[in-house]
């Protein structure tokens, strides 16, 4: 087929095509440069207007009318004066000409120093992103690093705080150890110090590292705006959960995007284990779960520390007991497991004959349990069982009884744990400074980000059950009677405090958290089962809408009853 020849003013006005671009873009040049003085006054007016709408949508409705006042006053005086009008128009294009002259110009493009730090990374990626057979390879010594790196930011320090990387589709990025060697790479040449994140998108072969703000450390323990049943573990990045919360933050109050573990007999995640290193910030989130628990629950406590941080709990309204010996854990969690028992079978007997469950058993039940693997070697030795062995029934039917399992652990003793806390734990938190082996071995996936070498205390990262690990950092919760404590945070833990609980008679419970009962009254039940040797193994007496009797052993588990939920 014979080609048709192309219309005359395609084929011999291409050059006169171009001439009258060049034209109309010096003209176009002139003119700016010949009204460059009215634009920039035109800028100046638009930028006095929008100040002064500013001013005026600030102005109190009861300041407007003397200040349209005091406007109609000046201009009848400018007026009245001679050459009032003239000096006035004088003077307001001089401001808008001050007002609207143009600003220091954008850097566009990065200056020496910054060109040399994108060059030297493109350098050191190249051995990780390039194989000798690729003919045309993206990353090449003395290549084009312009062509690699899409985007880039760099603050006030000149250092970088964004980038983008287009990668060959052959670089391995499903593999864990090739992405490692990467982020390593990019957090040692851009800047240590700063927490990174790294947002891998393998179906585009890009790569985006970015800085992240520090989370803020002033928001203290207060009442959160939750539902029943969830409880706020701590404040994580704006962009990783959909929802926000009021809170006061020194003498501002604000929206912040909070970690929310939701608990109860819907919840997927019913227990959590917080793992961290002396000083990290674990006491605190246990203490912060306490508090906000004691809103609607009922809280039994054993710590294996010893060192009284939860003291400031005993014998409030709703604290069960708050145990810090062996005599007084084993007898507390083997209560805790008898009830557990009982409101399932209390349930189970309800479904069957048609009723209601009884209200007695979905009031919420906390345990928690600092380091209590500092109870197994006291147990071994003295011939008793481990306490965690108590821990069976309420981690494996907590969740259909409202009951909830919270157990703070150190790295160090984190072997020491059984089986069926590490099982039933499925919500994790790591708090303080730890390995990215030892990140992935707690929350079961490493982090998207690379954590700084000073971290404060309370700041950690977060997994419930399976979702994203997200940055946290724990509400300041500390312990109101320790001097060190400042007086903003003392006065708001001790506001969260229940009232303390005096008993009527005088006299005080076992570990079990009810009173003595005359056992003729409930053929059932036999008295509660106390230690003599365990003085200071005892709660208040708590008034409850129920009283709950503990049982001397616990009652055969029923067949209709599941086992999870």
């Amino acid at each position: 087929m014979a080609r048709r020849p192309l219309p005359r003013i395609l084929s011999s006005g291409s050059a006169h095509i171009a001439r009258s671009r060049e034209m109309a873009r010096s003209a176009a040049d002139s003119a700016t440069d010949v009204l460059h003085p009215l634009i920039t006054i035109t800028r100046g007016l638009r930028l006095l207007a929008g100040t002064g709408r500013q001013k005026w949508a600030a102005t109190p409705k009861d300041r407007r009318g003397p200040a349209l006042f005091l406007v109609a006053a000046c201009v009848l005086v400018v007026a009245l004066v001679p050459n009032g009008p003239l000096l006035a128009l004088i003077s307001v294009m001089a401001v808008a000409g001050w007002k609207g002259r143009d600003r220091t110009p954008v850097r566009t493009g990065p200056d020496d120093a910054e060109l040399q730090r994108l060059r030297s990374l493109y350098e050191a990626l190249v051995p990780y992103f390039s194989v000798p057979e690729d003919p045309s390879p993206l990353f090449a010594h003395g290549g084009e690093w312009d062509k690699a790196f899409d985007e880039y930011e760099f603050d006030a320090d000149g250092r970088l705080t964004r980038l983008r990387v287009s990668y060959p589709p052959y670089f391995p990025d499903g593999e864990d150890s090739s992405r490692v060697r990467i982020e390593h790479l990019l957090y040692a040449k851009s800047g240590r110090g700063r927490e990174y994140l790294f947002d891998w998108n393998e179906e585009g072969n890009v790569l985006v590292m970015s800085v992240l703000p520090p989370l803020p450390t002033a928001i203290a323990a207060q009442r959160f705006v939750t539902a029943p049943g969830e409880t706020v573990l701590g404040f994580t990045d704006a962009d990783a959960v959909r929802r926000t919360v009021p809170v006061v933050e020194g003498d501002e109050t604000r929206d912040a995007p909070p970690v929310v573990w939701r608990t109860g007999a819907r919840s997927t995640e019913p227990h959590l284990l917080a793992v961290g290193r002396p000083g990290s910030g674990t006491t605190s989130l246990l203490r912060s779960i306490a508090l906000q628990a004691l809103a609607h629950g009922d809280v039994v406590i054993v710590e294996g520390n010893g060192t009284g941080e939860y003291a400031s709990l005993s014998g409030r309204t709703g604290v069960l007991a708050v145990e810090c010996g062996l005599s007084g854990a084993l007898s507390g969690l083997e209560w805790a497991a008898n009830e557990t028992e009982r409101r399932l079978i209390a349930a189970n007997r309800a479904r069957q004959s048609g009723h209601a469950v009884p209200e007695d058993t979905k009031r919420p039940l906390w345990l928690l349990l600092d380091r209590p693997s500092a109870f197994a070697h006291l147990a071994a030795a003295d011939g008793r069982p481990d306490p965690q062995e108590l821990l069976q029934v309420p981690l494996r039917h907590g969740r259909a009884a409202n009951v909830t399992v919270v157990v703070a652990e150190q790295f160090d003793t984190l072997d020491a744990l059984s089986e069926t806390v590490r099982t039933h734990t499925r919500a994790r938190v790591v708090l303080g400074a730890a390995t990215r082996e030892e990140l992935a071995a707690v929350l079961g996936a490493p982090p998207h980000t690379t954590p700084t070498p000073e971290i404060p205390t309370g700041r950690g990262y977060a997994r419930l059950g399976t979702g994203p690990v997200l940055r946290l950092q724990v509400p300041a919760t500390p312990d109101p009677y320790d001097d060190a404590t400042s007086d903003a945070h003392r006065r708001a833990v001790l506001d969260l405090l229940p009232e303390r609980h005096t008993p009527l008679d005088g006299t005080t419970a076992t570990a079990a958290g009810a009173p003595e009962s005359d056992p003729e009254s409930d053929p059932e039940s036999g008295p509660p089962a106390e230690d003599e040797t365990q003085a200071h193994a005892h709660v208040q007496v708590q008034p409850q809408p129920q009283p709950q009797q503990p049982r001397q052993s616990p009652a055969p588990m029923p067949a209709a009853v599941p086992a999870e939920g």
